[in-house]
Protein backbone atom coordinates (compact mmCIF):
# COMPACT_ATOMS: atom_id res chain seq x y z
CA UNK A 1 0.00 0.00 0.00
CA UNK A 2 1.32 3.42 -0.98
CA UNK A 3 2.02 6.07 1.64
CA UNK A 4 0.18 8.57 -0.56
CA UNK A 5 -3.34 8.46 -2.01
CA UNK A 6 -3.43 7.22 -5.57
CA UNK A 7 -6.52 9.09 -6.77
CA UNK A 8 -8.93 11.51 -5.19
CA UNK A 9 -12.55 10.87 -6.11
CA UNK A 10 -14.43 14.15 -5.76
CA UNK A 11 -18.08 13.21 -5.26
CA UNK A 12 -20.51 15.92 -6.35
CA UNK A 13 -24.02 16.18 -7.72
CA UNK A 14 -26.41 13.74 -6.12
CA UNK A 15 -30.18 13.94 -6.22
CA UNK A 16 -30.93 16.64 -3.65
CA UNK A 17 -32.38 20.07 -4.37
CA UNK A 18 -28.82 21.39 -4.07
CA UNK A 19 -27.41 19.34 -6.96
CA UNK A 20 -26.35 22.32 -9.07
CA UNK A 21 -24.51 23.96 -6.19
CA UNK A 22 -22.80 20.66 -5.39
CA UNK A 23 -21.56 20.30 -8.95
CA UNK A 24 -20.08 23.79 -8.82
CA UNK A 25 -18.43 23.02 -5.48
CA UNK A 26 -17.06 19.77 -6.86
CA UNK A 27 -15.49 21.42 -9.89
CA UNK A 28 -13.72 23.96 -7.69
CA UNK A 29 -12.36 21.35 -5.26
CA UNK A 30 -11.27 19.07 -8.11
CA UNK A 31 -9.34 21.86 -9.83
CA UNK A 32 -7.75 22.96 -6.55
CA UNK A 33 -6.52 19.39 -5.93
CA UNK A 34 -5.22 19.05 -9.49
CA UNK A 35 -3.31 22.28 -9.00
CA UNK A 36 -1.60 20.56 -6.06
CA UNK A 37 -0.48 17.72 -8.32
CA UNK A 38 -3.00 15.13 -7.18
CA UNK A 39 -4.78 12.73 -9.52
CA UNK A 40 -8.49 13.52 -9.45
CA UNK A 41 -11.65 11.88 -10.76
CA UNK A 42 -14.94 13.76 -10.60
CA UNK A 43 -17.86 11.41 -9.96
CA UNK A 44 -21.56 11.47 -9.16
CA UNK A 45 -23.58 9.12 -6.97
CA UNK A 46 -24.66 6.54 -9.53
CA UNK A 47 -24.88 2.77 -9.89
CA UNK A 48 -21.31 2.79 -11.16
CA UNK A 49 -19.80 4.37 -8.05
CA UNK A 50 -19.02 1.12 -6.22
CA UNK A 51 -17.32 -0.27 -9.33
CA UNK A 52 -15.33 2.94 -9.75
CA UNK A 53 -14.11 2.88 -6.17
CA UNK A 54 -13.18 -0.81 -6.39
CA UNK A 55 -11.19 -0.16 -9.56
CA UNK A 56 -9.30 2.84 -8.15
CA UNK A 57 -6.27 1.78 -6.07
CA UNK A 58 -5.53 3.81 -2.94
CA UNK A 59 -8.54 6.04 -3.53
CA UNK A 60 -9.71 8.77 -1.19
CA UNK A 61 -13.16 10.30 -1.52
CA UNK A 62 -13.69 14.03 -1.07
CA UNK A 63 -17.48 14.37 -0.69
CA UNK A 64 -18.86 17.71 -1.83
CA UNK A 65 -22.51 16.65 -1.82
CA UNK A 66 -24.98 19.08 -0.28
CA UNK A 67 -28.27 18.15 1.37
CA UNK A 68 -29.94 14.75 1.54
CA UNK A 69 -27.72 11.71 1.25
CA UNK A 70 -24.60 13.87 0.98
CA UNK A 71 -24.84 15.31 4.48
CA UNK A 72 -27.14 13.03 6.48
CA UNK A 73 -24.41 10.45 7.03
CA UNK A 74 -25.79 7.70 4.80
CA UNK A 75 -23.20 8.06 2.04
CA UNK A 76 -20.38 8.11 4.58
CA UNK A 77 -21.69 4.90 6.11
CA UNK A 78 -21.58 3.35 2.63
CA UNK A 79 -17.99 4.52 2.09
CA UNK A 80 -17.04 2.87 5.38
CA UNK A 81 -18.79 -0.27 4.19
CA UNK A 82 -16.71 -0.17 1.00
CA UNK A 83 -13.55 0.39 3.05
CA UNK A 84 -12.74 3.69 1.31
CA UNK A 85 -11.33 6.61 3.33
CA UNK A 86 -12.96 10.00 2.93
CA UNK A 87 -12.57 13.61 3.96
CA UNK A 88 -15.00 14.81 6.60
CA UNK A 89 -17.13 13.65 9.49
CA UNK A 90 -18.36 10.12 10.10
CA UNK A 91 -21.86 8.99 9.28
CA UNK A 92 -23.27 9.26 12.83
CA UNK A 93 -21.68 12.69 13.41
CA UNK A 94 -23.00 13.94 10.08
CA UNK A 95 -26.50 12.77 10.96
CA UNK A 96 -26.37 14.66 14.26
CA UNK A 97 -25.29 17.85 12.53
CA UNK A 98 -27.60 17.65 9.52
CA UNK A 99 -30.95 17.19 11.21
CA UNK A 100 -31.82 20.54 12.83
CA UNK A 101 -34.44 18.93 15.04
CA UNK A 102 -31.69 16.73 16.53
CA UNK A 103 -28.69 19.05 16.39
CA UNK A 104 -30.03 22.13 18.15
CA UNK A 105 -31.46 20.31 21.20
CA UNK A 106 -28.20 18.34 21.60
CA UNK A 107 -26.01 21.40 21.94
CA UNK A 108 -25.43 23.17 25.24
CA UNK A 109 -24.78 26.57 23.69
CA UNK A 110 -26.71 29.80 23.26
CA UNK A 111 -29.38 28.94 20.67
CA UNK A 112 -32.90 29.93 19.66
CA UNK A 113 -35.91 28.22 21.22
CA UNK A 114 -37.16 25.61 18.75
CA UNK A 115 -40.19 23.43 18.11
CA UNK A 116 -40.12 20.56 15.59
CA UNK A 117 -43.40 19.44 14.02
CA UNK A 118 -44.00 16.60 11.57
CA UNK A 119 -46.32 17.23 8.64
CA UNK A 120 -48.74 14.55 9.84
CA UNK A 121 -49.28 16.34 13.16
CA UNK A 122 -49.72 19.69 11.38
CA UNK A 123 -52.38 18.17 9.11
CA UNK A 124 -54.25 16.23 11.79
CA UNK A 125 -54.36 18.87 14.53
CA UNK A 126 -54.96 21.74 12.13
CA UNK A 127 -53.10 24.96 11.57
CA UNK A 128 -55.29 27.20 13.70
CA UNK A 129 -54.63 25.57 17.07
CA UNK A 130 -50.94 25.02 16.36
CA UNK A 131 -50.31 28.55 15.13
CA UNK A 132 -51.72 30.07 18.30
CA UNK A 133 -49.64 27.79 20.51
CA UNK A 134 -46.43 28.36 18.53
CA UNK A 135 -46.75 32.13 18.60
CA UNK A 136 -47.55 32.10 22.32
CA UNK A 137 -44.51 29.96 23.09
CA UNK A 138 -41.91 31.38 20.68
CA UNK A 139 -43.20 34.87 19.95
CA UNK A 140 -42.72 36.75 16.67
CA UNK A 141 -40.91 36.98 14.36
CA UNK A 142 -40.14 33.33 13.67
CA UNK A 143 -38.04 31.41 11.17
CA UNK A 144 -39.50 28.22 9.66
CA UNK A 145 -37.32 25.71 7.82
CA UNK A 146 -37.10 22.04 6.89
CA UNK A 147 -35.23 19.97 9.45
CA UNK A 148 -33.12 18.31 6.75
CA UNK A 149 -32.22 20.79 4.03
CA UNK A 150 -29.63 23.43 3.26
CA UNK A 151 -28.97 26.54 1.20
CA UNK A 152 -32.01 28.18 2.86
CA UNK A 153 -34.34 26.09 0.69
CA UNK A 154 -37.87 26.06 2.13
CA UNK A 155 -36.83 28.63 4.74
CA UNK A 156 -39.20 31.53 5.53
CA UNK A 157 -39.14 34.43 7.98
CA UNK A 158 -42.57 34.85 9.57
CA UNK A 159 -43.59 38.21 11.04
CA UNK A 160 -47.30 37.52 11.61
CA UNK A 161 -49.37 34.59 12.82
CA UNK A 162 -51.33 34.65 9.55
CA UNK A 163 -48.17 33.91 7.57
CA UNK A 164 -47.14 30.88 9.64
CA UNK A 165 -49.30 28.17 7.92
CA UNK A 166 -47.94 29.10 4.49
CA UNK A 167 -44.37 28.98 5.79
CA UNK A 168 -45.01 25.54 7.25
CA UNK A 169 -46.33 24.27 3.91
CA UNK A 170 -43.22 25.67 2.18
CA UNK A 171 -40.96 23.80 4.61
CA UNK A 172 -42.91 20.55 4.21
CA UNK A 173 -42.22 20.69 0.47
CA UNK A 174 -38.67 19.63 1.38
CA UNK A 175 -39.42 16.96 3.95
CA UNK A 176 -41.73 15.52 6.57
CA UNK A 177 -40.45 17.60 9.49
CA UNK A 178 -40.31 21.36 9.95
CA UNK A 179 -38.57 23.32 12.68
CA UNK A 180 -39.92 26.61 13.96
CA UNK A 181 -37.47 28.86 15.81
CA UNK A 182 -37.25 32.29 17.33
CA UNK A 183 -35.88 34.69 14.74
CA UNK A 184 -32.66 36.18 16.07
CA UNK A 185 -31.97 39.74 14.96
CA UNK A 186 -28.33 40.65 14.49
CA UNK A 187 -25.23 40.24 12.36
CA UNK A 188 -24.99 36.97 10.46
CA UNK A 189 -21.57 35.33 10.35
CA UNK A 190 -20.17 31.94 9.46
CA UNK A 191 -17.14 30.36 11.12
CA UNK A 192 -15.21 27.56 9.42
CA UNK A 193 -13.41 25.00 11.57
CA UNK A 194 -10.60 22.94 10.03
CA UNK A 195 -8.38 20.22 11.43
CA UNK A 196 -5.44 18.97 9.38
CA UNK A 197 -3.90 16.99 12.21
CA UNK A 198 -2.98 19.54 14.87
CA UNK A 199 -6.44 19.88 16.34
CA UNK A 200 -9.47 21.93 15.31
CA UNK A 201 -8.92 25.64 14.66
CA UNK A 202 -11.34 28.35 13.68
CA UNK A 203 -10.72 30.46 10.58
CA UNK A 204 -11.72 34.14 10.48
CA UNK A 205 -15.47 34.70 10.60
CA UNK A 206 -17.20 35.74 7.37
CA UNK A 207 -19.86 38.43 7.77
CA UNK A 208 -22.83 38.09 5.45
CA UNK A 209 -24.69 41.15 4.13
CA UNK A 210 -27.29 40.21 1.47
CA UNK A 211 -28.58 43.05 -0.70
CA UNK A 212 -32.16 41.88 -0.22
CA UNK A 213 -31.76 41.65 3.55
CA UNK A 214 -32.42 37.90 3.47
CA UNK A 215 -29.66 35.33 2.90
CA UNK A 216 -31.80 33.04 0.74
CA UNK A 217 -30.84 30.68 -2.10
CA UNK A 218 -30.50 33.51 -4.64
CA UNK A 219 -28.39 35.60 -2.28
CA UNK A 220 -26.13 32.62 -1.56
CA UNK A 221 -25.33 31.54 -5.09
CA UNK A 222 -25.73 34.59 -7.33
CA UNK A 223 -22.58 36.66 -7.71
CA UNK A 224 -23.08 40.23 -6.51
CA UNK A 225 -26.25 39.56 -4.52
CA UNK A 226 -24.44 39.37 -1.18
CA UNK A 227 -21.52 41.30 0.26
CA UNK A 228 -19.13 39.13 2.23
CA UNK A 229 -16.75 40.75 4.71
CA UNK A 230 -13.87 38.66 5.97
CA UNK A 231 -12.68 39.01 8.61
CA UNK A 232 -16.09 40.07 9.88
CA UNK A 233 -16.39 43.58 11.30
CA UNK A 234 -16.64 42.44 14.91
CA UNK A 235 -14.92 43.52 18.09
CA UNK A 236 -12.04 41.20 18.94
CA UNK A 237 -13.82 39.72 21.95
CA UNK A 238 -16.97 39.04 19.91
CA UNK A 239 -14.96 37.48 17.09
CA UNK A 240 -13.25 35.21 19.64
CA UNK A 241 -16.63 34.27 21.12
CA UNK A 242 -17.85 33.28 17.64
CA UNK A 243 -14.73 31.17 17.10
CA UNK A 244 -15.18 29.52 20.50
CA UNK A 245 -18.82 28.73 19.71
CA UNK A 246 -17.94 27.11 16.38
CA UNK A 247 -15.18 25.05 18.00
CA UNK A 248 -17.53 23.93 20.76
CA UNK A 249 -20.15 22.84 18.23
CA UNK A 250 -17.52 20.97 16.19
CA UNK A 251 -16.32 19.12 19.29
CA UNK A 252 -19.72 18.49 20.88
CA UNK A 253 -21.10 16.86 17.73
CA UNK A 254 -17.96 14.76 17.18
CA UNK A 255 -17.17 16.37 13.80
CA UNK A 256 -13.82 16.05 12.07
CA UNK A 257 -11.73 17.67 9.33
CA UNK A 258 -14.07 20.45 8.28
CA UNK A 259 -17.27 22.15 9.39
CA UNK A 260 -18.95 25.54 9.06
CA UNK A 261 -21.15 26.94 11.79
CA UNK A 262 -23.66 29.70 11.10
CA UNK A 263 -24.10 32.23 13.88
CA UNK A 264 -26.15 35.36 14.54
CA UNK A 265 -24.42 37.95 16.71
CA UNK A 266 -27.34 39.39 18.64
CA UNK A 267 -27.52 42.01 21.40
CA UNK A 268 -26.36 39.46 23.99
CA UNK A 269 -23.62 37.87 21.88
CA UNK A 270 -23.27 34.96 19.44
CA UNK A 271 -26.22 32.60 18.95
CA UNK A 272 -25.90 29.21 17.23
CA UNK A 273 -28.11 28.77 14.16
CA UNK A 274 -26.89 25.59 12.41
CA UNK A 275 -23.79 23.73 11.32
CA UNK A 276 -22.72 22.10 8.07
CA UNK A 277 -20.41 19.13 7.50
CA UNK A 278 -20.24 19.59 3.72
CA UNK A 279 -20.17 23.35 3.19
CA UNK A 280 -20.28 24.96 -0.22
CA UNK A 281 -17.03 25.45 -2.09
CA UNK A 282 -18.26 27.62 -4.98
CA UNK A 283 -16.92 31.02 -6.01
CA UNK A 284 -19.46 32.68 -3.68
CA UNK A 285 -19.11 30.20 -0.80
CA UNK A 286 -17.89 31.08 2.66
CA UNK A 287 -15.20 28.46 3.34
CA UNK A 288 -12.86 29.55 0.52
CA UNK A 289 -13.28 33.18 1.64
CA UNK A 290 -12.31 32.26 5.20
CA UNK A 291 -9.30 30.26 3.99
CA UNK A 292 -8.10 33.23 1.95
CA UNK A 293 -8.62 35.64 4.88
CA UNK A 294 -6.51 33.34 7.05
CA UNK A 295 -3.66 33.72 4.56
CA UNK A 296 -3.85 30.08 3.55
CA UNK A 297 -4.09 28.41 0.16
CA UNK A 298 -7.37 26.64 -0.59
CA UNK A 299 -5.74 23.94 -2.70
CA UNK A 300 -3.09 23.15 -0.11
CA UNK A 301 -5.76 22.90 2.59
CA UNK A 302 -7.85 20.51 0.48
CA UNK A 303 -4.75 18.40 -0.27
CA UNK A 304 -3.85 18.27 3.43
CA UNK A 305 -7.35 17.05 4.27
CA UNK A 306 -7.08 14.37 1.59
CA UNK A 307 -3.71 13.12 2.89
CA UNK A 308 -5.02 13.07 6.43
CA UNK A 309 -8.09 11.08 5.38
CA UNK A 310 -5.92 8.57 3.54
CA UNK A 311 -3.62 8.17 6.53
CA UNK A 312 -6.62 7.68 8.82
CA UNK A 313 -8.26 5.17 6.53
CA UNK A 314 -11.91 4.00 6.57
CA UNK A 315 -13.55 4.61 9.94
CA UNK A 316 -10.24 6.00 11.15
CA UNK A 317 -8.65 2.56 11.52
CA UNK A 318 -5.55 2.80 9.34
CA UNK A 319 -2.22 3.68 10.97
Amino acid sequence: MSSQPGTVVVLAGGLSHERDVSLRSGRRVAQALRDQGLSVIEADVTRGLAELLAATPDAVVFPVLHGGDGEDGSLREVLDLFGVPYVGSTGPASQRAFDKSICTPLLEVTKPAQVALPNSVFRELGAQALVAALVERLGLPLIVKPNRSGSALGCTKVSSAAALPGAMVAAYAYGEMAVIEQFIEGTEVAVTVVDTGDGPRALPAVEIRPRSGVYDYTARYTAGETRFICPAELDDDVAQACADLALRVHGSLGLRDLSRTDIIVGPDGPVFIETNVSPGMTETSLVPLAVEAAGEDFGRLCAALVRQAYSRGPSGVRG
